[in-house]
């Protein structure tokens, strides 16, 4: 028997252990480093990639160290004992090297998968096949078969009310951040609106990071079922109720290969959504130059196929093509993001009109599937609640029942004005340049850091006059943030009129 310890490791949603070489009870040799094992004790199992410890400083002979995601999947206490074996390959893995050569997988072998992924039985060189395989030919049949096969593998919420509606958006647009007006808007008129958001993993901030700046996200399942009764709403991390593993397993390796197909992204959302309990659905996807959806054409492409496996599934949705040709709002990062909302809702002078536009839109949408509402009616709805002081009332109370945020944060004091190399127009605005920019800076991990906007599309600038200001807390982030802006501000000028 090996004793359980806790390392403290973020292995990046990917389950390790750690074994000394000169392991008492286990011959390292026989372990291949980065090979998979089994790990038992106390009824429990697990899978996990192994990595050889040679310094003994860190590693006791007789200790199995685990990742702190290992740690919790395994469920045991440390110094708890447990023993290990060489993992034979996960038992869907055929249906994966059938997929590799081109067949079309059924619903149960999609089933499989899933479970398999949602134990971390594959490693990521696998997960990276399946996914390469599947960006290759994949079908709606199968798009659907992976929907409910990802949503059928971990938790499901469920809720008193009839209707559970939610509003989504497939990213790319740097401070695109309507969810934080549209649940207070939502929850102000009286419809459930539960909102689990995901933390970034390589935009600049995802919704959980920035309503973290203003509350507490990281909630448990019976607690945001509480404030959902009390408050028709709320703004929590999704993490604790463990929707759709699977696809937080292959989120973890498609991202870093900037895989991001329509058919992957489809059953990745709507799985979440099922999961959750949603009915009803308002769904995002910006189009433009540097966003996703760069055309027309896919725009179509992708919202029949979130029509068809939708209607399959259960869920009423409504698919919205929406302006993707520059940020929204004036703020890339937690910080600045949460200050541009805030600003919509307390009616601030300065508050940015497009974010408020595209909100009220989205907003009105959802607000449509009130049968009480006249047809067409939901935006006007949607545009009282908020020009009444309704939604920020909203706001003040979800911020209350979750709780302060775990930290206080400001803005970052390091700063930056990138400046126009001439005179002109603001002719486009590169979001992915950006986005990157404000990630350099170090958002989302340092809430504080990102990039203030100055100038929109149809700007005049005057040589010299800046564009934007970086934000950053630590220098090295800063300078990093500063050189890449120099090599590209991700702003074209053209001439004036």
């Amino acid at each position: 028997m090996l004793k359980v310890r806790r390392l403290g490791i973020d292995a990046c949603q990917e389950t390790v252990a750690y074994l000394a070489r000169r392991c008492e009870h286990y011959r390292a040799q026989e372990f291949v480093a980065l090979a998979r094992i089994e790990i038992w004790g106390g009824g429990r199992r697990i899978v996990a990639t192994l990595n050889i410890v040679d310094d003994e400083s860190i590693m006791a002979t007789d200790e199995l160290g685990l990742s702190e995601l290992a740690y919790r999947q395994l469920g045991l206490p440390a110094g708890a004992p447990v023993e290990i074996a060489q993992a034979g390959p996960p038992p869907s893995l055929d249906h994966v090297r059938a997929k590799i050569d081109g067949a079309e997988l059924d619903p149960v072998a999609y089933q499989e998968i899933a479970r398999d992924l949602a134990a971390h039985r594959y490693s990521k060189m696998e997960i990276a096949a399946f996914l390469i395989a599947g960006a290759r030919f994949t079908t709606a049949a199968e798009v659907l078969s992976m929907t409910r096969a990802m949503a059928a593998v971990g938790g499901r919420l469920s809720w008193a009310s009839e209707m559970v509606v939610d509003k989504h958006c497939i990213g790319g647009i740097p401070g695109n951040r309507t969810s934080m007006i549209v649940v207070p808007i939502v929850a102000a008129h009286g419809l459930t609106i539960p909102k689990t958001s995901s933390r970034a993993i390589t935009s600049p901030a995802g919704t959980a990071d920035t309503m973290e700046v203003l509350a507490r996200v990281d909630v448990g399942s019976d607690e945001m079922h509480e404030i959902v009764a009390a408050e028709n709403g709320c703004l929590v991390w999704g993490g604790h109720a463990n929707l759709s593993p699977a696809d937080d397993v292959l989120i973890s390796v498609e991202r870093p290969l900037a895989i991001d197909t329509p058919e992957q992204m489809v059953a990745s959302i709507l799985s979440k959504k099922l999961a959750a309990g949603s009915t009803h659905l308002v769904l995002d996807l910006p189009v433009g130059p540097t966003a996703k959806l760069r055309d027309r054409e896919r725009f179509v492409r992708l919202r029949k196929l979130f029509e068809y496996v939708s209607d399959q599934v259960g869920i009423s949705t409504t698919v919205l093509a929406t302006d993707g040709s520059q940020p929204i709002g004036r703020g890339i990062g937690p910080w600045l993001e949460a200050r541009d909302v805030m600003q919509v809702l307390e009616r601030h002078p300065e508050a940015p009109r497009d974010l408020e536009e595209r909100a009220v839109l989205l907003a009105g949408h959802v607000l449509d599937f009130d049968p009480a509402l006249r047809g067409g009616q939901g935006i006007v709805r949607a545009r009282e609640l908020l020009h009444s002081g309704a939604a920020l009332a909203k706001m003040r109370r979800l911020i209350a029942a979750q709780g302060a945020p775990p930290q206080a944060t400001s803005l970052g004091t390091l700063t930056h004005e990138v400046p126009a190399t001439r005179d002109g127009v603001v002719t486009a605005i590169d979001c992915l340049r950006l986005a990157r920019i404000a990630r350099l800076a170090g958002a989302p991990m340092d809430k504080g850091a990102g990039v203030d906007l100055f100038k929109r599309i149809g700007d005049p600038v005057e040589r010299g006059e800046p564009l934007y200001r970086i934000h950053a807390a630590f220098e090295a982030d800063f300078r990093f943030a500063i050189q890449l802006a120099a090599a590209g501000d991700g702003m074209t000028l053209g001439r004036r009129a």
